[in-house]
């Protein structure tokens, strides 16, 4: 794990401490091999960004992700960055915005599992202030579109998830959504 304890204290020194919950999120194999595939470096976190735009979030949506579905952009923390570093450059390349971190909201300990195996992950979740720039993805190799939403959207993706898709990746997103929904 290359995001180190002390990064995340100096996150939390800066932002506040996010409460820490743990779950549990069964995938299929092809997710877990997939999450497998990201851990470069020994990498086991993301780093999830709710970021305001006046009253409505930005957020993205991935190329194979069903029409109608978004999530709040988020990423890898390169190795020679901070975790606020990682988040600001992250929330660029997905949504063409430069942001301000407002606070660390929540951290996640989750185990990824497929019934055979586990992968222990951190997802540090942030919020955060737009504060210039023309909503669209930079990184289009990887996101599809940027748009604004409301809060209450969240419910119409969950239920797209549900229906939509049988990803254990995306429904542990709804999850994680859910949780910082209660903390806002």
């Amino acid at each position: 794990m290359y995001v180190t304890y002390r990064q995340i204290q100096e996150a939390a020194d800066k932002y506040g401490y996010p409460p820490v919950i743990q779950m549990v999120a069964p995938i299929d194999r092809e997710e877990f091999e997939f999450i497998r595939s990201t851990q470069t470096y020994g990498r086991a976190h993301d780093v999830t960004m709710f970021i305001f735009k006046g009253q409505e979030l930005l957020v993205i949506a991935k190329h194979d992700y069903p029409e109608g579905l978004y999530r709040p952009p988020s990423g890898a923390i390169k190795p020679e960055e901070s975790l606020a570093e990682g988040a600001l450059r992250e929330a660029y390349e997905e949504t063409g915005c430069k942001i301000e971190l407002t606070r660390y909201i929540l951290q996640v300990n989750v185990n990824f599992t497929d019934g055979r195996g586990v992968i222990p992950w951190k997802s540090h979740v942030f919020t955060g202030r737009y504060l210039c720039g023309d909503p669209h993805p930079i990184d289009t190799r990887e996101i599809r579109e940027v748009v604004l939403a409301r809060l209450d959207e969240f419910e119409k993706y969950k239920e797209i998830i549900r229906s939509k898709t049988t990803s254990g990746g995306l429904n542990y997103r709804a999850r994680l959504h859910d949780e910082v929904l209660r903390l806002l």
